[in-house]
């Protein structure tokens, strides 16, 4: 069994590192975190391991794993592979945002290098380690390191999933969206919930059906069947008066609204085709040219202009 070295003992290294070890997938050997305490918390997580202070207290192993934030992934790579032998080592970093290239000095040194970055929130470790079975994993890097992390990878029950480590930013930016920026928009909705008066506890559950059905049929369906409310419907003057009642609520969350309204808005066109097949009907382009859009409607009424309207066009 090879053994496995860890530089970085947070959420995603021991994780990892837990995970491994009661798969037999590797056996885990050396911990190096920033401090001793980290370390041992680390290995007592992990459950297998020992802590050491310093890069050059590694011992050999034929892995190398690097859960250390984005900022730290080269630096980290120059100082082993100044501190310890790396020719054969597979060598991985574990961030979303960077490819293997972060690797640089480890490949220089004869390390096999890749990126694996399991596509999961860990706020919670305990609970991610406990069900993370099924949990997929971007990967990419030397065909070398992979040949050895994918079974690995299996072995601890995750789905890996080669990516071109040229769109790696963009890839990552993916993940964002669908979890980061969608804790934002959500936290807009229990806000404004709350702005009307109805406690916390109970705008959670207002929200939660509509959040949960609008992500399963937006995977059951695609985005555009899964459109649902007043953009949807056309119903401009709706939209008006809620961008105008949310900015006057709350500035910074009426901006959020109303950057949103023109990507949504782009959707719309895309619904009424996927709802007729996606065949142009007869006559239905000049009607189209003469409709309002958000825009239009802004324009008609002498409204103030938010920025995000002046995107929107007519639909085609």
């Amino acid at each position: 069994m090879r053994r496995l070295n860890l530089v970085g003992g947070g959420h995603v290294g021991g994780v990892l590192g837990r995970l491994f070890a009661q798969a037999g997938a590797f056996a885990v050997q050396d911990v190096l975190t920033r401090s001793p305490a980290s370390a041992r918390r680390a290995v007592e997580f992990i459950g297998a391991g020992r802590g050491v202070a310093r890069a050059d207290e590694l011992r050999p192993a034929g892995v190398l794993m690097l859960a250390v934030g984005d900022d730290q992934i080269a630096p980290a790579c120059a100082a082993l592979a100044a501190a310890v032998p790396l020719r054969g080592v597979v060598l991985f970093h574990c961030s979303g945002a960077l490819a293997s290239d972060q690797l640089a000095a480890a490949r220089g040194a004869g390390a096999l290098v890749a990126s694996v970055h399991p596509i999961r929130s860990f706020a919670d470790p305990a609970a991610v380690a406990a069900s993370f079975a099924g949990t997929f994993c971007g990967v990419e890097g030397d065909a070398g390191a992979l040949a050895v992390l994918e079974p690995a990878l299996l072995a601890i029950g995750a789905r890996p999933v080669r990516i071109e480590a040229a769109a790696k930013t963009v890839y990552h930016a993916a993940a964002v969206f669908a979890s980061n920026y969608l804790v934002t928009v959500l936290d807009a909705a229990l806000r404004a919930y709350q702005a009307a008066g109805i406690p916390e506890e109970v705008a959670r559950e207002l929200a939660r059906p509509l959040a949960a059905e609008s992500m399963e049929n937006v995977f059951r369906l695609g985005a555009a069947a899964a459109l649902s409310g007043p953009i949807a419907r056309g119903d401009l003057a709706t939209v008006a008066r809620q961008l105008r009642a949310v900015a006057a609520w709350d500035e910074p969350t009426g901006r959020l609204y109303q950057d949103l309204v023109a990507p949504t808005e782009a959707w719309r066109g895309a619904k009424r085709a996927a709802e007729r097949g996606g065949r142009p009907r007869a006559g239905r382009r000049r009607r189209f040219s003469c409709k309002l859009t958000f825009r239009n409607y802004i324009l008609k009424r002498s409204l103030p202009i938010p920025p995000a309207v002046l995107m929107l066009r007519f639909h085609k």
